[in-house]
């Protein structure tokens, strides 16, 4: 198909936007090194070659953010749902991503009542790599164990709408195209952690498959983009 790409934000506003996505990712400091790769890649093609990629490493202030994205309360809004999809695409929100998100809410002037039901699901100790005696993770932190506690949250990240390309572009090259299947690791032939698959692990992976096909349905049908590059063989 003949791409007929129209962007309804500027180079600065993505600019912002995807800082702020580093942003959040770096909140609870256990973005290793092939992450921050993982997100550069999919960031790199979202920007001109005006922009200096590295600049996206630079943490933004919630003021900077406010001032790039400016006062359309659509766009925070729809910022601050790509935030919480990235806080949460382990399955774990820590409270230290909580705090960046209630900054970035403040400055962009939104009350998300659906972050307030997020924060009961907070973990505050260190995420567990090893198993119990049946051979599986523990239990999810609290209200991850009681979907309807999620209900808000579920409901604030399906209304988002697609404006943009590069923003669905993301989303699309962000989200995989599968639940990533369950594996075991193994050292010296004993089982040590046992990871069951994302869809199991994060409560709001049917959310965010959501927004996934929404982007696609946004690439294909409004931009005329071929999005058979975004599905894995």
């Amino acid at each position: 198909m003949k791409s007929i790409t129209q962007s309804s934000y500027t180079e600065e506003q993505i600019s912002a936007w995807l800082r702020g996505l580093f942003t959040i990712a770096w909140a609870d400091g256990h973005f290793d090194p092939e992450e921050q790769e993982v997100l550069a890649q999919l960031t790199h093609e979202e920007l001109s070659s005006a922009n200096d990629l590295q600049s996206l490493e630079q943490r933004i202030s919630p003021e900077e953010l406010a001032a790039a994205l400016g006062k359309d309360p659509i766009t925070a809004e729809n910022f601050l749902r790509t935030a919480v999809m990235v806080a949460i695409a382990d399955g774990v929100y820590s409270s230290s991503e909580a705090d960046v998100l209630y900054e970035f809410c403040e400055a962009l002037g939104q009350k998300i009542e659906a972050l307030e039901a997020l924060r009961h699901t907070l973990y505050e100790g260190e995420v567990v790599e090893d198993t119990d005696a049946a051979g599986t993770l523990p239990q999810p932190p609290k209200a991850l164990t009681h979907p309807d506690a999620l209900k808000p949250v579920r409901e604030w990240l399906d209304g988002m709408e697609m404006h943009d390309p590069r923003v669905a572009r993301f989303l699309c090259k962000m989200i995989p195209d599968q639940c990533p299947f369950e594996r075991d690791v193994k050292l010296f032939g004993h089982k040590v952690v046992h990871i069951p698959p994302m869809c199991k692990l994060n409560p709001l992976y049917e959310q965010l498959v959501g927004l996934r096909f929404r982007a696609l349905s946004y690439l294909a049908d409004e931009q005329g983009e071929d999005v058979s590059k975004y599905f894995s063989s």
